[in-house]
């Protein structure tokens, strides 16, 4: 409710190993959220052929203006600090 009524951002874990640093506009019980100005961070592992070295993991990220956010796939939601 505060990230609502003060504007505030915040940093929610989701199920798919994703994060999501955003501003909720709007949620329920389930914590179904709507969510505005979003970057959505994930790290991916690059194949790699036969006999080569393990890839370093790359973190990738992206910007979503608007977003609907199922409740079911939520682990925790954290106040962004300062």
């Amino acid at each position: 409710m505060m990230s609502v009524k003060n504007n505030m951002q915040v940093l929610i874990n989701c199920r798919n190993n994703r994060k999501l640093l955003g501003r909720v506009r709007a949620f329920d019980r389930h914590c179904n959220m709507v969510l505005e100005n979003v970057r959505e961070m994930w790290t991916e592992v690059p194949k790699t052929g036969k006999g080569k070295k393990k890839a370093l993991p790359i973190n990738k990220d992206r910007f979503i203006s608007k977003m609907f956010l199922r409740g079911d796939s939520v682990i925790i939601v954290l106040r962004n600090p300062k």
